[in-house]
Parts: C-alpha cells; sequence; structure tokens
C-alpha cells in the first residue's frame, strides 16, 4: 500500500500534519497496542519502513498528551493572570499607616500613606510575570561572559622549584 498522503507536503518539501496522517498515526499506536510488531504496522499502513510506523506512534503518543498538557498549561496562565490582577489592584490602591488599630496622621492631620502594600504589590506582580514568563517558555536563559585569563598560585612552593 503506497502513503495515502504523499503529496502532504510543505513548500519546503516537508512533509505537513493532515488529519488524514494524525488519523493513520493513531491506528498505528493501536495496532502496537495490539501487539503488532513495527514491521507488520508499517506494510499494513503503507509506512517505508518500521522507523516510518515508530516515529507515527510517538506523535501519537504526543498526541495524546498534548491535548490535556494544553488545557493545564491555560488554567496556569489564567492563574497567573488573576493573581497579577489582583496584585495590579493592591498596588494602585491607597494604603495608610496603622497602629495599635489606630490610623497614623501626620503634622497636618491626613493620614500617612503606607508604601509597604504597593511595594509587595510590585514584587508579587513582578514574581508572577516572572513565573508567566518561564511557564510559556519566553525566558531567555541568562548569558555570561568573562574577559581574561586565570592565574593559579600554589601556596607554600617556590615556582623556580617546579620548573
Amino acid at each position: 500500500m503506497a502513503n495515502p498522503n504523499q503529496d502532504a507536503r510543505s513548500g519546503h518539501g516537508q512533509y505537513i500534519r493532515t488529519p488524514e496522517t494524525a488519523q493513520r498515526d493513531a491506528q498505528a499506536a493501536e495496532l502496537r497496542a495490539q501487539g503488532w510488531t513495527l514491521q507488520a504496522i508499517a506494510e499494513h499502513l503503507g509506512f517505508h519502513d518500521r522507523s516510518g510506523a515508530r516515529l507515527a506512534i510517538r506523535r501519537a503518543l504526543t498526541d495524546i498528551v498534548k491535548g490535556p498538557a494544553e488545557k493545564l498549561l491555560a488554567i496556569h496562565m489564567e492563574r497567573l493572570e488573576t493573581l497579577y490582577e489582583a496584585a495590579m489592584e493592591v498596588m494602585e490602591a491607597d494604603h495608610v499607616v496603622v497602629s495599635h488599630g489606630q490610623i497614623v496622621k501626620g503634622e497636618d492631620g491626613q493620614p500617612l500613606k503606607d508604601s509597604g502594600p504597593k511595594l509587595a504589590a510590585i514584587r508579587e506582580a513582578r514574581s508572577t510575570l516572572d513565573a508567566f514568563w518561564n511557564l510559556a517558555g519566553m525566558k531567555k536563559p541568562a548569558k555570561v561572559e568573562h574577559s581574561g585569563g586565570v592565574k593559579y598560585e600554589i601556596v607554600g612552593v617556590n615556582p623556580e622549584d617546579v620548573a
């Protein structure tokens, strides 16, 4: 049996995933679960060889995990957005200094402003954004550069004795 998706290629000549290829991958995984050999699967479904059947099974297994994983990712993203919004609400609100249950007032009789909650909200917002970037894979790894050399010195040994 020839590959029914032989013409499913991108402009660069690479195979593209179609509903038909996804269904064939799922069939390969189902046959493997029934105990079929990779060679038998390849022959039955028209893969070039057993490695094509193996790759199809891997794609099918990835698809099985990907759906629930994407849902979980969306849930966590939504939770982070909610936390960020709550932190922003705290940051935008006015806060006053309270001591022993009483509002502390300045010499002018006005309540003293408390910047502590705003600073804490800024830290939480920044932490939430950091978690969002990590979860979304948007955070770039830190680059460390150095210049110059390293000098090793052995204490207690005369360098002339070593040479």
